[in-house]
């Protein structure tokens, strides 16, 4: 791929680009309205997407940590962390005037934007820019969309997945080409407006991950039925493989997100929902697995895989495509 020339850039950038760029990753407790940051780190580029600065910090989430065996940040690391209220000024300097840059920049601006809410200020972000979208629109040769997969594109290596500061890092190094090459081809950059949100749950801390409540009925629309998955089955889900469209996904028990809306996430992501477990089913999702519903019961009978709701939510970020 060629890039722009250092020499020429100043004069032959696109001059409706932005004119800085705050490349953002969090991790989090899990994915519903109540969950928290608990690390965050930000590198500032300049125009052309070189680095200015970094900066990283971990946050006390006031509540389980989550899923410790991805972000591996337990109860005792962010005991004494500072809580997002006495680091939102910092963040603030760090995030102003510039566009929030992320891989998957929905879910990282709504964590971030529900935090301040929570703190009674509001982020300094106007615009946002998903590096997803970027290299859909660059029609990158990527197998999936994964940070991975992108960072790898661009030769960057990444050291610690899930890491706040390394995924940053490695954003930051795979966004740089992405932006050059889209400056050469004259592609307009899929900025999105970043709207303040205020419909969080300030709910009392939770004491585990496991055991959670979904919201009410109706807190976000009403059920209806979904088109057909249309991708084959391609089978079970394996613990060090990520999910495949097609696969069968049941739910059992309460969630703490709206099961219809999880549901929605699951069908968007290109898998099939099911309502019960058979054979086929690839995995079931339940906060509860000792519970005795019909659905953990023939889980266990046949085999199929069992995780939780905030692995399934991680999962549900890299979900791989269909074969063929």
């Amino acid at each position: 791929m060629t890039m722009l020339d250092d020499r020429t850039t100043a004069a032959t950038w696109p001059a409706a680009y932005p004119r800085g760029y705050a490349v953002v990753d969090v991790e989090t407790t899990g994915l519903a309205r109540d969950d928290r940051i608990v690390s965050a780190a930000v590198y500032r580029l300049d125009a052309q997407g070189d680095v200015e600065d970094h900066w990283y910090t971990l946050v006390n989430p006031e509540r389980d940590p989550g899923p410790v065996w991805i972000h591996g940040l337990t109860s005792e690391v962010l005991e004494g962390a500072p809580l997002f209220a006495q680091i939102a000024e910092e963040f603030s300097a760090r995030l102003d005037g510039r566009v929030l840059v992320a891989h998957n920049a929905m879910f990282d601006w709504q964590m971030i934007a529900r935090e301040y809410a929570r703190a009674e200020r509001t982020a300094p972000v106007r615009q946002r820019l998903c590096t997803i979208a970027l290299a859909k629109e660059l029609a990158l040769p990527l197998p999936n969309h994964k940070l991975a997969t992108l960072a790898a594109h661009f030769g960057v290596v990444q050291q610690r997945a899930h890491d706040a500061l390394d995924d940053a890092r490695v954003l930051a190094e795979a966004f740089r080409p992405s932006l050059h090459a889209a400056a050469e081809r004259g592609v307009r950059l899929p900025l999105l407006e970043c709207r303040p949100l205020t419909e969080w749950a300030a709910s009392p801390a939770r004491p585990a991950v496991g055991r959670q409540s979904s919201y009410g009925a109706g807190s976000w629309r009403p059920s209806r039925k979904r088109p057909a998955c249309p991708y084959p089955n391609p089978g079970r889900y394996e613990s060090d493989k990520p999910l495949k469209q097609g696969m069968r996904v049941a739910f059992s028990g309460d969630t703490s997100v709206d099961r219809e809306l999880l549901e929605d996430r699951t069908a968007e992501a290109g898998l099939h929902v099911a309502t019960s477990v058979s054979r086929l089913t690839s995995l079931l999702v339940t906060n509860d697995p000792d519970s005795a519903t019909s659905k953990t019961v023939k889980a266990k009978a046949f085999g199929t895989p069992i995780v939780d709701e905030a692995a399934y939510a991680h999962l549900l970020r890299d979900v791989a495509p269909a074969d063929g």
